[in-house]
């Protein structure tokens, strides 16, 4: 979410309501609109308490979508550089290319998924490098008790990273159903005409305004953090970044150098097939 933005939006949109409260002001009796405040307080308590709860179980729904988006990317690149681990167990032809592979669907990661996933147009797309190391993995034969057990281990830890790839991708979209985003709005726009009614001639601006900016603030606040958790891809803070997968590239490159090993990367820096 950008902050600066949402702070924007907040003073706007809190500025305008507290307008639209001194405006009724003028006109409303002393006292205020309701003849029983206590039986009105009693009625907005509801309405806020009902807002309240509904906002909570969405905004955990929210997190939880978050939360899950970020144990993916980085439960992933835990298994990226695992799989260059065990890939050296492979003969050397074998390994160089699988860990060139691997290299790929890193750089592919951070520098073509994740802008799409920001951009919300990844879709249901496969990684291009995921394909390639299916197809290398499938011509090795296994010669030796090594070999097997690292093949073994390849096809648990291929399926631990496609799994964790589909919950990195799960909230890319969000989670939050239109419906709900319409129902939030619309008891939002209750709450706020019911307070209009608070709007009392005998009483100070400036307690009407604090009055209506309080609660106004507040709940754009909530609806803006919860629209920051349901895109946790965004470029503001809070958003998610690859820095898992970074991380992972960092150190395959550091221990390949230390150990000598001499691969060959078929792909760019950005991770496009055919550099």
């Amino acid at each position: 979410m950008n902050v600066l933005w949402g702070a924007l939006v907040t003073i706007g949109l809190s500025a305008a309501a507290i307008a639209a409260m001194l405006l009724v002001r003028r006109r409303a009796p002393e006292g205020g609109y309701f003849a029983d405040g206590d039986r009105a307080a009693g009625v907005f308590g509801v309405l806020a308490t009902g807002f309240s709860v509904l906002l909570g179980f969405i905004v955990f729904l929210a997190f939880t979508s978050y939360d899950q988006s970020r144990s993916g990317a980085e439960t992933e690149a835990l298994m990226v550089l695992q799989q260059v681990e065990t890939a050296q167990f492979f003969p050397d032809q074998t390994a160089a290319e699988l860990t060139g592979q691997l290299v790929c669907y890193g750089r592919s990661v951070v520098f073509d998924e994740w802008p799409q996933m920001q951009d919300g147009t990844l879709g249901d797309t496969v990684n291009p490098w995921g394909i390639a190391l299916f197809h290398a993995i499938r011509e090795v034969q296994p010669q030796t008790d090594t070999e097997q057990s690292a093949y073994d281990k390849w096809l648990d830890q291929t399926s631990a990273r496609e799994e964790a790839r589909l919950d990195r991708v799960h909230g890319a979209v969000g989670v939050i159903p239109t419906q709900l985003w319409i129902v939030l709005f619309f008891i939002a726009g209750v709450i706020f005409v019911f307070t209009l009614f608070f709007a009392d001639r005998g009483e100070r601006a400036v307690v009407q305004g604090l009055l209506m900016g309080s609660v106004t603030s507040v709940i754009i606040t909530m609806l803006l953090l919860l629209n920051a958790l349901d895109h946790p891809y965004n470029e503001g803070v809070g958003g998610l970044e690859p820095v898992a997968m970074e991380r992972t590239l960092r150190l395959t490159d550091e221990a390949l150098a230390a150990v000598g090993t001499d691969v060959t990367i078929p792909c760019d820096d950005d991770g496009t097939l055919g550099s």
